[in-house]
């Protein structure tokens, strides 16, 4: 399988990332299965780091194949078919404690972007059930996203080539 990680560098070797936020599926290195989505989300770290004064900042995607054959027979992988109490529930207690760990090799699942995020963190806050955000959630557009939380499931990928991006004004 070919999948895609948008950054401002090319990433030939990844890592699992800790981050001081939380992630919607703790420390590990964000991948996709979209290309587009990649290249958009590479451009949205090129934009925001100009506006940091960064002007040279770049848009990468970095290409891989995923040994998903060889990960999902030899270590633990949770796949979440869409968006539902448990992945709801895995994304709040990932975003609620930089501390929480899961267990899992590689969570593949939904992406909580910016409206599907705003949705999340009123649950994270408590001003939202979770029963109220999953009904709100049916009617968005969400992305995927595969997440490599250990270095076991990172073997199973081979860099394969990198692109630059056009950042526009």
């Amino acid at each position: 399988m070919t999948i895609y990680h948008g950054s401002m560098v090319v990433v030939e070797r990844p890592e699992v990332i800790k981050s001081d936020v939380g992630r919607d599926f703790g420390p590990a290195f964000y991948t996709t299965d979209i290309r587009e989505q990649a290249e958009r989300w590479a451009v949205r770290r090129a934009k925001f780091a100009r506006k940091a004064g960064e002007a040279g900042a770049k848009a990468f995607v970095s290409v891989y194949e995923f040994d998903e054959d060889s990960c999902r027979k030899s270590l633990k992988c949770l796949s979440f078919g869409g968006v539902s109490m448990p992945w709801l529930e895995m994304v709040v207690r990932c975003r609620s404690s930089l501390t929480y760990r899961h267990g899992y090799d590689l969570v593949e699942g939904k992406i909580a972007n910016d409206n599907v995020g705003e949705t999340v963190s009123y649950v994270v806050a408590g001003v939202m059930p979770k029963e109220l955000a999953l009904e709100k959630l049916k009617f968005q557009q969400i992305n995927n996203q595969i997440a490599f939380c250990s270095d076991a499931a990172l073997r199973t990928l081979r860099f394969v080539r990198s692109y630059e991006v056009e950042v526009k004004p």
